[in-house]
């Protein structure tokens, strides 16, 4: 049972030996979130809009891409000016914010190089809502569920993946609230992940996402360990030619399943003779178990 939209997890359920059961509803309760993009420029507006729903009761993740910055890199440099010359770092924004942003609020900070313990600790405070904005890196991108948090923050939106992207926005609306996910950007923004935050704005179809990842990333190895990346087809595009693919899906099971009227005996085992000897070091796994 998955809930991650990885491309080799959506090629395995469209052309793998699986039977699939499809739950395409959200939970009775539950509301779209609203996704927006903005510029890191117009950051003030957002920390107030952040404000106000704190205001009401609601909490918020604030969600950062690396946990620490190079030494070297925006040692002293002012708020405004934090992330120009690099990657904002949740720790130093967790201080920024604590500090000069969010002074009046109880402000958190989780990533992955605390332990268990504190991850744990940290954790319980925010879902006792004892914690108003919890700093955070990827750390959250599962197993996280607090219904009161309403409000994501995603700075430096561009450098995360499609999947990490929606992954997130599962951390909110959660609860009877209406939520918001917010995708900052700063810097240069890339053509590929101008189709990644558009997606993410158009749509809360996870479906959907999961198929532009797959568009987009490659779908690894169907036997094998790569998760992403360009399959290993000479000529088929398995978005392309998906029907293709189903169809040579049905003669395979219809193949294996007994004689053929069109193949005999001894060209189904000339066959199998040749896909052991010339793939069995990519496709041996598929007899692992």
């Amino acid at each position: 049972m998955t809930a991650t939209p990885i491309p080799r997890t959506l090629a395995l359920t469209l052309y793998g030996d699986l039977d699939v059961s499809i739950l395409d509803e959200l939970p009775p309760g539950r509301t779209p979130v609203v996704t927006r993009r903005i510029s890191d420029e117009r950051a003030s507006e957002v920390w107030d809009f952040l404000r106000k729903q704190v205001a009401k009761g609601q909490q918020a993740f604030v969600v950062y891409p690396v946990i620490e910055e190079k030494p070297e890199e925006e040692s002293k440099l002012p708020l405004a000016e934090v992330g120009r010359t690099g990657l904002k770092a949740a720790i130093k924004m967790y201080g920024e914010l604590r500090k000069r942003v969010f002074p009046e609020l109880r402000v958190g900070l989780i990533h992955g190089r605390l332990s268990a313990d504190e991850k744990d600790a940290t954790m319980r405070r925010f879902q006792r809502g004892e914690i108003d904005v919890l700093v955070s890196t990827t750390v959250i991108e599962v197993g996280v569920d607090v219904p009161n948090a309403s409000v994501m923050v995603v700075e430096h939106a561009e450098r995360f993946g499609l999947a990490q992207l929606h992954q997130l926005r599962g951390r909110i609306g959660r609860g009877a609230a209406k939520s918001y996910c917010i995708l900052m950007t700063g810097g240069k923004v890339t053509p590929e992940a101008e189709r990644r935050l558009d997606a993410m704005v158009r749509s809360n179809d996870g479906f959907a996402i999961a198929e532009l990842d797959l568009e987009l990333r490659g779908w690894g190895e169907i036997a094998g360990t790569r998760q992403a990346g360009a399959p290993s087809f000479r000529v088929a595009n398995p978005i392309r030619d998906r029907q293709l693919l189903e169809a040579a899906k049905r003669e395979a099971a219809a193949l294996v399943s007994g004689p053929h009227p069109d193949i005999t005996p001894e060209e189904v085992s000339r066959g199998m003779t040749h896909l052991q000897a010339h793939w069995q070091r990519r496709y041996g796994l598929v007899e692992v178990g």
